[in-house]
């Protein structure tokens, strides 16, 4: 089974802003494949569905995102779930809005949600699609930024994210994640 995991905070408080974007990927991806997140275990709204004949799983942890790994882990457990097939979606400061990242393995640099399920899972190799949404302007402390919502102006370049982010894990389904990243990795507007 194939298992997408979007990161981001649990509440309407937090519903659509930056460090949601994981949330926001898996939301499209759940409308793309029409399979609900109608389950609630370990700490995570989940589904499962079927995919072109393959069983694929999609989750929202409901812990705070630098508790990630405590309803992961757990989950993946419980599924018996290979490392090798898990996906996990999230947000990255260190990219521009519109460009998308993947990678079979790395460190959680300053991202916390990275670093609980490293921690949780016992180790760096997973797969990641990183969703870019660039650094605050200067002045502004990165909690409130990441916390804040898009603005109106970035509301396609967000849609095209959220599109090319769901087509990457459908084909994930079906192709070796390194033949996904060759072929997602990049900016959407390009």
């Amino acid at each position: 089974m194939k298992c997408f995991i979007g990161l981001g905070n649990p509440g309407p408080k937090y519903d659509q802003t930056r460090h949601n974007i994981g949330f926001m990927a898996i939301d499209r991806l759940s409308s793309d494949t029409h399979i609900e997140l109608d389950k609630s275990k370990f700490k995570c709204m989940y589904g499962t569905g079927l995919l072109n004949g393959e069983k694929i799983m999609l989750v929202k942890p409901q812990t705070f995102m630098n508790l990630s790994g405590e309803g992961v882990r757990p989950l993946v457990d419980y599924y018996n779930i290979d490392l090798a097939d898990i996906v996990v979606i999230y947000d990255d400061l260190d990219l521009p809005l519109g460009r998308i990242r993947l990678r079979q393995k790395g460190s959680g640099g300053g991202h916390n949600g990275i670093k609980s399920l490293t921690q949780h899972l016992g180790s760096e190799k997973y797969n990641r699609i990183r969703l870019g949404i660039e650094r605050p302007p200067a002045g502004m402390p990165v909690t409130n930024y990441v916390l804040g919502k898009f603005q109106k102006e970035n509301q396609e370049t967000l849609d095209k994210v959220l599109d090319v982010s769901s087509k990457a894990c459908q084909s994930f389904v079906s192709e070796p994640f390194l033949d996904v990243m060759n072929e997602y990795n990049g900016d959407v507007n390009a």
